[in-house]
C-alpha cells in the first residue's frame, strides 16, 4: 500500500467564462521513504499538484488517498487535524514570522497541540540542534543568512515530526552553494526515512531525489526518460 495514493486527478481553474486547466487525469502513487522531485516548465501543474497534496486546494475531480485515508472526503476540521499531523511545509520564500524569534517561529506549530509549554520548547531546541542551529533560537529571522532562515523553515516544518514534508522551490532564493547545502541535508533527511516530495525546477536537485515526475501542460508525462536522465547527469 502506497503511502499517497492520487486517482485520476483534475483541477481546473475558472476566470470568467474561461476554463483553465491545470491538472489533467493525473495518477501517482507514492511509497513511503521516497525522494520525489517534481519537475516541468512554467504552468505545467507543479504547484498546484503540491498545494492538492497538502489539503489546500480541492480538486475539480479524482481523490488523493493519504495512509488509507481519502483526505477531500473529509470535513474541513478534521481535514485540518490531517495537514497537522501528516504535513510539514516549507515554502520558496520561508514565510518566517519577522517579529517572532526563531525559537518562537519554530514552536508555531504546536501552538495548537495539548503540549504543555516546556514540551514544545524541548522540542523546537531539539530540531534546532538537528539542523545545526543550536544557540540561534533568540534571535530574529532578519538576523539570520538566507541559509540559516532555510533551515528554521525546514524545523518549523520538522518539530511536530510529519510523516510527509512538502517543499515548493526550497532552493529557488538561496545561492547555490548554499541551495547544495540544504539539498544535502534534505538527502540525509530522507536517509532517515523522510518522505520528501518537492517541486522544484533545479534539475541539479533532481540528483539528489529517488523518483522524478515530470509535469506538462498538467499532465504527467512517462515518455521523456532522456530529458530525466539528462537532468540527474548534469553535475
Amino acid at each position: 500500500m502506497s503511502l499517497i495514493e492520487i486517482k485520476d486527478l483534475s483541477k481546473t481553474y475558472e476566470s470568467g467564462e474561461e476554463h483553465v486547466p491545470a491538472l489533467v487525469g493525473v495518477d501517482l502513487n507514492i511509497e513511503k521513504g521516497e525522494f520525489v522531485s517534481v519537475m516541468g516548465p512554467s504552468g505545467s501543474g507543479k504547484s498546484t499538484l503540491l498545494t492538492i497534496l497538502g489539503g489546500l486546494n480541492h480538486p475539480t475531480q479524482g481523490e488523493v488517498v493519504v495512509d488509507e485515508i481519502p483526505i477531500y472526503k473529509l470535513h474541513l476540521e478534521k481535514l485540518a487535524d490531517f495537514r497537522r499531523e501528516y504535513l510539514g511545509f516549507i515554502f520558496q520564500s520561508f514565510q518566517l514570522i519577522p517579529y517572532l524569534t526563531v525559537i518562537e517561529n519554530v514552536m508555531l506549530p504546536l501552538s495548537i497541540t495539548e503540549k504543555s509549554n516546556r514540551e514544545q520548547l524541548n522540542m523546537a531546541e531539539e530540531i534546532l540542534e538537528k539542523m545545526g542551529l543550536k544557540g540561534r533560537g533568540k534571535r530574529l529571522p532578519d538576523q539570520l543568512s538566507g541559509g540559516e532562515q532555510e533551515r528554521v523553515a525546514i524545523a518549523r516544518a520538522l518539530v511536530n515530526s510529519p510523516p510527509i514534508l512538502l517543499a515548493d522551490e526550497p532552493t529557488g532564493n538561496l545561492d547555490s552553494k548554499t541551495g547544495t547545502e540544504m539539498m544535502e541535508l534534505f538527502k540525509s533527511l530522507n536517509e532517515e526515512g523522510q518522505t520528501i516530495v518537492m517541486v522544484t525546477h533545479n534539475p541539479e536537485n533532481v540528483a539528489f531525489s529517488s523518483h522524478i515526475i515530470y509535469l506538462r501542460d498538467g499532465r504527467v508525462v512517462d515518455g521523456e526518460p532522456a530529458i530525466m536522465e539528462k537532468m540527474r547527469s548534469e553535475p
